[in-house]
């Protein structure tokens, strides 16, 4: 079975916070700050934009397939909304993937529910519950108890909302690199900023955070043991190193870095990762 480890960034949706709240006249800017505040109005508080006006600007995902791992953003860096989402659910009919998130199922899934439905784009194997497969009745993406899509986090978290963790301090706890150097909160001053290439990248740094929670998981829940583990991390190091991309080197010194630094609380689940 293939696994698809997935995430996605989001910016707010300009040209849709213009029709629904008549902001024609304000630069992207201004328009974003006007919509920030007219959400803390109405929450009281946060100024999360509701789920329909993210609008996505990155994909990434780990695909771990019979022929190996693969890390990579779809697209590039010109790419469409709906040219993203619609490589995404291609992507779901080319490789019936399991699919893998953290907090896929509260945010990312619903995103791009909704933006699929504004883009028309069609997708019939991932909201398929058994009017075309008889097996997608007991095992299909839109259950929440299903496999066949995994939050992780929400999974780890008992389905309890107030058991939910952090991506960030939940890799870093187990000796991954976390964060760097960039959260969501920067993703739309560096998206005004014209910098994709780093939100691009911060995207891939996460969904790899995402891809090594995932495995340890497997060990967990008896999928992997000791050593399987240990041969899928030395087969995702030597897929970042055979990538060459800078941003993934540095993951990966991180990684090691990290792996280093951990107290050996259980030294079968501490492997040391090979240097290059």
């Amino acid at each position: 079975m293939n696994t698809l480890v997935f995430d996605i960034e989001t910016v707010p949706d300009i040209a849709g916070g213009r029709r629904l709240y008549g902001l024609d006249g304000l630069d992207d800017a201004a328009a974003a700050e006007a919509m920030f505040k007219l959400r803390r109005q109405e929450t009281g508080g946060s100024d999360f934009i509701r789920h329909s006006l993210q609008r996505v600007v990155c994909i990434s995902a780990v695909l771990r397939s019979r022929d190996g791992v693969k890390v990579w953003s779809l697209g590039d860096e010109s790419s469409s909304e709906s040219d993203l989402i619609s490589r995404f659910y291609q992507g779901l009919e080319r490789f019936n993937p399991t699919l893998v998130s953290w907090n896929g199922s509260g945010f990312d899934l619903p995103v791009l529910h909704y933006r699929a439905l504004l883009h028309g784009i069609s997708a019939p194997t991932y909201w398929d519950q058994g009017e075309l497969n008889r097996d997608a009745k007991f095992n299909n993406y839109l259950g929440r108890f299903h496999s066949r899509h995994t939050d992780v986090m929400d999974v780890l978290a008992g389905y309890q909302a107030r058991a939910v963790q952090p991506l960030d301090q939940v890799a870093s706890l187990l000796g991954f690199p976390g964060k760097n150097g960039m959260d969501g909160g920067q993703v739309w001053p560096t998206f005004l900023a014209g910098d994709l290439g780093s939100i691009r990248n911060y995207c891939e740094s996460d969904v790899l955070n995402t891809y090594l929670v995932w495995l340890r998981f497997q060990q967990m829940r008896g999928q992997l043991d000791a050593s399987q583990l240990a041969e899928e991390f030395m087969l995702l190091e030597n897929a970042l190193v055979a990538a060459n991309q800078p941003h993934l080197s540095e993951f990966l010194a991180q990684w090691q870095t990290a792996t280093a630094a951990m107290p050996l609380i259980d030294p079968p689940l501490n492997t040391p990762i090979s240097s290059h």
